[in-house]
C-alpha cells in the first residue's frame, strides 16, 4: 500500500475526480477527509469508503472562506491526528466570454478555484510544518489554464493562476519537506459544476481516442502524493490524452 498510515484531505471529494481520488487513496491505506460544501454527496463518499472497511470522515465548509477552512483543518487534525496529504480539487467554472461575463460571476469563480487552493494550502501547510514530517500537496489545474478558449474567462484565469501558484508554493514550502505539484486534466468524467456523475454529451479530440475518466486523474494524483514521485517539485503534470501535444496542428492532419 502506497499511502499506508497517512491522512489525506481532499477538497471537492463528493463527486467525479475528487470521489475517485478518495476511493483510490483509501484503497492504498490512507485515512480520508472528504472536504465538501455539499453534505449529501460528501457523506455518500464517506459511507462508501467506511463500508469497504477503510476510514473516512466528512468535513463541511466553503474553501473560499478562511474561517471555514481553518475549522475544517482543525476537525481533520482533531479526528486523525494530523494531515500528510492535501489535494486541492474543489473548483467552480463559468461559461462566459469577456463581454457576457459579470463581475460577480468572475469573483465567485476566482474565489473558489484560485483563492480556495491558496487558503486550504496555507492552513494545511502550517499544520504540516508544525508536525515536522513534511507532506505532499497536489493542486488541480486545467488545460484551460494553458491555452486560450472561447468561453470560461474566469476559469481560464483561475486555472492559469493555480499552475503558477503551484510553482511558488513548491519553492516556498520545500524547506519544510512539503512537496507541491499540480495535475492538469482535460475533459475527464463529468464537467466541473455538475451535481451528478454524468458525462452527458461531452465531445473530445485527443490522441487517446476516448474521453478521460475520473480514474485517469486519480491515478496521476496518487503518483504525485506517493513516494514514487519524490524527486518531482512544482510540476504541472498534464493528463489530457494528448490534447496539448496536438493543440497547434489542424484537425485534418489527424484524419489522414
Amino acid at each position: 500500500m502506497k499511502l499506508k498510515g497517512r491522512v489525506a484531505m481532499i477538497t471537492g471529494a463528493g463527486r467525479n475526480i475528487g470521489k475517485a481520488m478518495a476511493k483510490l487513496f483509501a484503497s492504498e491505506g490512507a485515512r480520508i477527509a472528504v472536504a465538501e460544501v455539499h453534505q449529501g454527496r460528501g457523506q455518500a463518499v464517506v459511507d462508501e469508503i467506511n463500508k469497504a472497511g477503510q476510514e473516512a470522515m466528512l468535513v463541511l465548509g466553503d474553501v473560499s472562506k478562511s474561517s471555514d477552512v481553518q475549522r475544517m483543518v482543525k476537525e481533520v487534525v482533531g479526528k486523525f491526528g494530523g494531515i500528510d496529504i492535501l489535494v486541492n480539487n474543489a473548483a467552480l467554472t463559468d461559461h462566459a466570454n469577456i463581454f457576457d461575463s459579470t463581475e460577480e460571476e468572475f469573483d465567485k469563480v476566482i474565489a473558489v478555484s484560485l483563492k480556495g487552493p491558496y487558503l486550504v494550502t496555507k492552513y494545511v501547510a502550517e499544520e504540516m510544518r508544525k508536525q515536522g514530517r513534511g507532506g505532499k500537496i497536489v493542486n488541480f489545474g486545467s488545460t484551460s489554464g494553458m491555452v486560450g478558449r472561447h468561453d470560461g474567462i474566469a476559469y481560464a484565469a483561475a486555472k492559469a493562476g493555480v499552475i503558477n501558484m503551484t510553482r511558488a508554493m513548491a519553492t516556498q514550502l520545500s524547506p519544510y519537506k512539503i512537496r507541491v505539484n499540480c495535475v492538469v486534466p482535460n475533459r475527464s468524467g463529468s464537467p466541473v459544476g455538475y451535481d451528478d456523475d454524468v458525462t452527458g454529451s461531452r465531445t473530445f479530440e485527443n490522441l487517446a481516442g476516448r474521453l478521460g475518466t475520473a480514474e485517469d486523474q486519480a491515478k496521476a494524483a496518487l503518483f504525485l502524493v506517493s513516494d514514487d514521485s519524490d524527486f518531482i517539485y512544482g510540476h504541472p503534470l498534464v493528463v489530457d490524452g494528448g490534447v496539448m501535444a496536438m493543440a497547434h496542428f489542424p484537425k485534418e492532419q489527424f484524419q489522414k
